[in-house]
């Protein structure tokens, strides 16, 4: 007889411990969402890449298997989709298997895709961001069915279908956890602007400093923050001092979750300047926080109060003005989606009867309401 049973979980990466909290935010909570909304239910974690070792270890409760994939290319890349494999059948033989998510219809998808197909398992794939592009070239491999796929917005589901012709039926929503915040009585928001997220040209954190310069010349006393490492970091940094800005804005590193939890409710506007993104963690953690979010992109399709879209630097820089020079203005927290809820969502999908589960997940329905009174 099998032992309990078991959901298998397909990551490119996982964290190596639990404190490190910065990597893949929005997958780490999913999977402490399952494991606490599903004691009984066996989690194992299977990352493909990171971290940087073939190990077996245990993650607040979950099991983790990582095989340190990252440098393994050309044969040794089929090398690895073999051992994956091979532990996923090792698994499959030893529990029941109630079926397999993969995070990124990417390499991971491609692997749990097969993996499902030969044993009758369902698979459930979360659209998390770069994956919905045209430049991902792991959809046409994976043929995946649309009730297969579950987008993380509705963003998400339309530049999915935009881009590879297959309209995802799911939306199992990026949420958070808000028992991690901790607001202190009488906490004041000294913090003008803040900042949080790698330094990759993704996030063009140039248009950020830029931004926060034109603030200065109005606001002399701003006090701007930024959580977040990378690659450009040094390059911000120069543009930092060519501009004058030490005291204006800081610059503060690699910070906890909870740290830059804790920033966020000093904060009056988060300054989101990606130029592309699924639906951001840090965004839905400022508002959950009071602050006002002000982002180019939005994952939703209808307004949300405290978020502000705009679609230059100059509009930018000008409703960021107006929020910090608005004596009234309220910072009230909005919270929008529980993690809690996402993992039920899932879970539903996973114990649907019938094939693919042809409903719609409540997320949808929720996404379908509101466009309905917006419109």
């Amino acid at each position: 007889m099998k032992d309990k049973k078991t959901l298998i979980i397909l990551s490119p990466a996982f964290p190596e411990n639990e404190a490190a909290d910065y990597w893949v935010p929005s997958q780490q909570l999913m999977v402490k969402a399952l494991k606490k909304n599903y004691p009984g239910l066996h989690v194992i974690v299977i990352a493909l890449l990171y971290p940087y070792s073939c190990t077996r270890y245990t993650w607040n409760g979950v099991e983790v298997i990582s095989f340190d994939g990252t440098h393994r290319r050309k044969l040794k890349r089929v090398r690895l989709w073999y051992d994956v494999w091979k532990k996923m059948k090792s698994i499959y033989q030893e529990n029941e298997v109630i079926g397999i998510l993969s995070f990124w219809c990417g390499e991971c998808a491609f692997i749990g895709n097969y993996f499902a197909k030969g044993r009758s398992l369902k698979h459930f794939i979360w659209i998390c961001g770069q994956d919905a592009r045209s430049t991902n070239n792991w959809v046409r491999f994976i043929r995946p069915k649309k009730e297969q796929l579950m987008a993380m917005s509705s963003f998400l589901m339309n530049e999915f279908y935009k881009n590879h012709k297959i309209k995802p039926q799911h939306i199992v929503s990026n949420a958070i956890d808000p028992g991690m915040f901790h607001a202190m009585p009488g906490e004041t928001r000294d913090i003008d602007v803040l900042g949080a997220g790698s330094f990759e040209p993704l996030k063009q954190y140039d248009v950020f400093v830029r931004v926060i310069k034109n603030l200065s010349k109005e606001i002399v006393a701003l006090q701007a923050r930024h959580c977040g490492i990378g690659r450009e970091r040094k390059k911000i940094e120069a543009q930092v001092m060519q501009l004058s800005l030490e005291k204006n804005l800081q610059l503060l590193g690699g910070k906890s979750h909870d740290e830059v939890l804790q920033l966020m409710h000093r904060t009056k506007v988060f300054l989101h300047t990606s130029n592309y993104e699924g639906s951001s963690t840090v965004c839905l953690e400022a508002l959950n926080a009071g602050a006002h979010v002000v982002s180019f992109c939005y994952p939703l399709d209808y307004p949300v109060s405290h978020w502000h879209v705009v679609k230059s630097e100059k509009e930018m820089t000008e409703k960021a003005l107006e929020i910090l020079q608005d004596q009234h203005i309220e910072y009230t927290p909005i919270l929008l989606y529980r993690m809690d809820d996402s993992a039920k969502e899932v879970m539903s999908l996973i114990n649907s009867t019938g094939e693919g589960h042809k409903g719609k997940t409540a997320h949808y329905n929720l996404y379908e309401s509101q466009m309905n009174n917006h419109h």
